[in-house]
């Protein structure tokens, strides 16, 4: 069998499956569309563009994402490693400076002497090994071409991409700084809060209820399912009135330093680039007109002057009947050298699309080197994923993110806290035997280590030389 492969898709799956393959000496010829084809969510021609939020999820090891995270981590994650290489503060969470990370992230494909990056529209199924990660926004000729081979109708939800501001326009003489739960060691927390009082929170619900919204199209309309996976702040608002103050706007573990008291609602933002210039509104996805954002959004305490440098925006995700048409090792199963990988087949969130482009990329190496693939242990977070997406229903089939309700109950009854610690640490030594077993690289200090300590070092080393070069270059 050829020992070259064939990857569409430059997103974080198909970066992640990308490397892994190069790693095990095959040759890749990695397509991306942009920018000949640009998408209506992609800003720059950058690979593994994030362009939702910039947070990659909890580090904490007994949290599901924390120990996805770990797995990932000791199985060589070209994806998490540069995540840790342009993190910016977030508390327990893994953001990036998300230009940096794109810039690390390509460069490194880029330099890799068995990856060949085509900048080229494909628009059909190739004969050849190939593994698909086009993403959420595949191109209408490759999806004919796909629908054409599965013979699958396919199924459609929304993503989005939240608004960002500029940092120098917030009121920091109302909007204050604070994680949730602050012990009060920190001298500053993570996130920018901005407070609200009942009738500042009453009233901002009536304009965002009234604002005027993207038309949207006859198959959105139809949609049972419209706005389910990344519900819009709007159509939330609708759902009830204190849906938001119990949702993203919910102010538990916080304080208003001017009342001393906790506020009635509470908006968020998070740093968004190393060097603090911008911030994300946490969790405000929105289908609303960009100018309805602007008037409505400006009436949040601390954000009235504020200066929006992107617009909140929804766009459609594509994903494939992954149930009926994958198997556990990701493979097309009419087709033993076709793979797919990323929000294609179902998965949700960052780590997950990485996730699944690093099943891909090792089960496509195995395969090409006449090995045969392997199927991760249920037990692991990675192996618990893929099963879910390759074993789930196939009449009601909807994605799905790193959770622990993946795995089924330990042996014995625990309390909740003592029951994610065990699933971790199962986790983990599951793996670790795994991949001895297996023969894949696998750095068990590395995956066992302090996640979010090593990264605390790693921003304490670099920003303050990043922000130096910063000002130089203004």
């Amino acid at each position: 069998m050829s020992r070259s492969l064939v990857i569409i898709g430059g997103g974080l799956a198909g970066s992640e499956a990308a490397w892994q393959l190069a790693g095990q000496g095959i040759q890749v010829q990695l397509y991306e569309m942009r920018p000949q084809r640009p998408t209506p969510a992609h800003v720059t021609t950058q690979l593994a563009e994030l362009v939702c939020s910039n947070s990659l999820g909890s580090m904490l090891p007994h949290k599901a994402p924390g120990l996805l995270k770990a797995e990932l981590r000791g199985l060589g994650s070209l994806i998490l490693d540069c995540a840790v290489q342009t993190a910016v503060p977030a508390g327990s969470s893994l953001a990036v400076d998300r230009d940096k990370f794109a810039e690390l992230v390509t460069a490194k494909i880029e330099a890799h002497p068995h990856i060949t990056l085509i900048r080229e529209e494909v628009t059909a199924v190739p004969q050849e090994p190939a593994i698909i990660a086009s993403g959420p926004l595949t191109s209408a000729a490759l999806t004919a071409s796909i629908g054409q081979l599965t013979g699958e109708e396919y199924l459609y939800f929304y993503d989005a991409v939240s608004p960002i501001v500029d940092h120098e326009t917030i009121d920091m003489d109302i909007a204050f700084r604070q994680s949730r739960y602050d012990d009060g060691q920190e001298e500053e927390g993570d996130y920018i809060n901005c407070p609200m009082t009942n009738e500042e929170y009453e009233r901002f619900c009536d304009a965002l209820v009234a604002a005027e919204t993207i038309t949207l199209k006859q198959f959105e309309q139809e949609d049972p399912h419209f706005f389910e996976g990344c519900m819009p702040i709007e159509v939330m608002a609708q759902r009830g009135r204190n849906a938001l103050a119990f949702g993203p706007m919910r102010p538990v573990g916080l304080i208003d330093p001017r009342s001393g008291k906790r506020p009635y609602a509470v908006v968020q933002l998070r740093q968004d680039n190393l060097i603090g210039s911008l911030y994300n509104i946490v969790g405000f996805q929105t289908n609303l007109k960009w100018g309805e954002q602007k008037r409505v959004l400006q009436l949040i305490p601390g954000l009235e002057n504020a200066e929006f440098l992107r617009y909140g925006m929804m766009h459609r995700n594509t994903y494939i009947n992954a149930p009926r048409l994958l198997q556990p090792t990701l493979q097309y199963r009419g087709r033993a050298d076709l793979f797919f990988a990323g929000q294609i087949t179902g998965v949700e969130g960052y780590m997950g699309n990485a996730a699944t482009g690093l099943v891909a990329g090792i089960n496509a190496a195995r395969l090409l080197h006449g090995q045969l693939p392997v199927i991760f242990p249920t037990s692991t977070m990675l192996g618990a994923l893929t099963h879910y997406v390759t074993h789930a229903s196939s009449k009601d089939f909807q994605p799905m993110k790193a959770n622990f309700g993946l795995f089924p109950p330990p042996p014995n009854q625990l309390p909740k806290s003592d029951r994610y610690r065990w699933y971790s640490e199962r986790a983990l030594t599951a793996m670790r035997r795994f991949a001895r077993a297996n023969g894949l690289a696998y750095d068990q200090a590395l995956a066992e280590s302090n996640l979010a300590e090593d990264v605390g070092e790693r921003m304490t080393a670099v920003a303050p030389s990043y922000h130096q070069s910063q000002t130089e270059n203004q």
